[in-house]
């Protein structure tokens, strides 16, 4: 099977297109990839690194206020439609794919006009404006919350899939994620991470839970700051910790987060999509603080999803302070059973086996 994939900007629009690639490459050895994004974007290291072919266009998008710039950005929209024909008509691909971002716009829908069937995954509750306009479009719209339905009422066809992230760190090894913290192995370990980039209203709640650590001395927490915050959360860190430097681990980037989380006892985590098809594939008990500066606030309505189920706990910034936060935390560590109800209420939610049931949608709409 040929397969064009896209997606770019954030890596909640990377991963899940990185991870259908694997899951086809393992259902069929013999696919071929071409990704098109843009060199702005994250994919352009990811894919890369990947060794997926990478191929560019320019793109930008609307903004949500009447502005001149909205009209070059149509501009390069119609250009970026030409651009992602001539990629198309010279790969020939069976499916197009579309996993979020700006960049899915002009590649999606240049793909529809071809008549070549096409897919766009939306990983969040609410969906941006780029999967809608591209739903009337599409061949088939994959969700990752069924309470995403009603926002695609124009859709040819809706399928519920989760998000493919989830299958990719199903497996991940524990006992490897330990190792690369320097951990004894069973430990109990608290994960605290604001997003691949950091937060730093949440770099701000950790360092003031430092005092409080003392009442969990058995407890591993490791806080991962973003690269932009580390050096002044590390100082800051040291300068409140009181004796637990053994137990409390800052970090400013974790490359390995699948096997980290699979070690993970709980989690507290912003609320983006990936970062929930991570936790709940994993069953982990997690404490989520939805970042309020992203599009619609739909990382609060990704959370709420969860907290409802049974399977998170939901912190609002507006309300985050270090002794809540610690609070939350110390009730899940002291309570077990809590705990594993919590843990088996994330893993009902999951959808391990995400990918393969995109790619069976692939093969469906190929005729394979």
């Amino acid at each position: 099977m040929r397969v064009v994939l896209s997606g770019g900007g954030t890596g909640g629009h990377i991963y899940p297109a990185l991870a259908i690639a694997r899951e086809c490459k393992k259902s069929d050895p013999n696919s071929e990839f071409l990704y098109i994004g843009t060199e702005k974007g994250l994919e352009s290291k990811l894919v890369r690194d990947e060794g997926l072919p990478f191929e560019t266009i320019e793109i930008t998008g609307f903004r949500r206020k009447l502005s001149f710039e909205n009209v070059k950005t149509i501009m390069r929209f119609l250009r970026g439609v030409s651009r992602a024909k001539e990629l198309l008509r010279t790969f020939k691909p069976d499916v197009v794919i579309g996993t979020g971002g700006y960049v899915c716009g002009p590649v999606v829908y240049a793909a529809a006009k071809l008549g070549i069937p096409t897919i766009i995954h939306e990983q969040n509750v609410i969906p941006g404006l780029t999967n809608k306009f591209l739903s009337r479009y599409a061949s088939t719209v994959a969700l990752s919350f069924e309470e995403s339905k009603s926002y695609f009422d124009k859709a040819k066809h809706v399928l519920f899939t989760g998000n493919p992230r989830a299958t990719a760190v199903v497996e991940a090894n524990r006992e490897r994620g330990f190792a690369s913290l320097g951990l004894p192995q069973d430990s109990e370990l608290v994960l605290v991470v604001g997003g691949s980039r950091g937060a730093r209203v949440v770099n701000e709640a950790m360092i003031g839970m430092v005092p409080f650590l003392k009442k969990l001395p058995d407890v591993h927490f490791v806080y991962v700051t973003g690269q932009q915050y580390y050096e002044d959360t590390r100082k800051a860190v040291l300068q409140a910790n009181s004796g637990l430097r053994n137990h409390l681990h800052v970090l400013p980037y974790v490359s390995n987060m699948p096997e980290v989380l699979a070690a993970t006892t709980v989690a507290v985590s912003r609320a983006g999509a990936s970062s929930l098809a991570e936790l709940t594939a994993l069953g982990i008990p997690s404490i989520l603080i939805p970042s309020p500066n992203v599009t619609n606030n739909h990382q609060e309505a990704n959370a709420r999803s969860l907290e409802q189920a049974g399977a998170a706990v939901m912190l609002l910034e507006s309300k985050l302070s270090a002794q809540q936060l610690f609070k939350e935390i110390e009730q899940l560590i002291m309570q077990r059973d809590k705990r594993k109800l919590m843990s088996d209420r994330a893993k009902a939610y999951g959808q391990p086996d995400s990918a393969a049931r995109i790619v069976a949608e692939m093969k469906r709409l190929t005729g394979e």
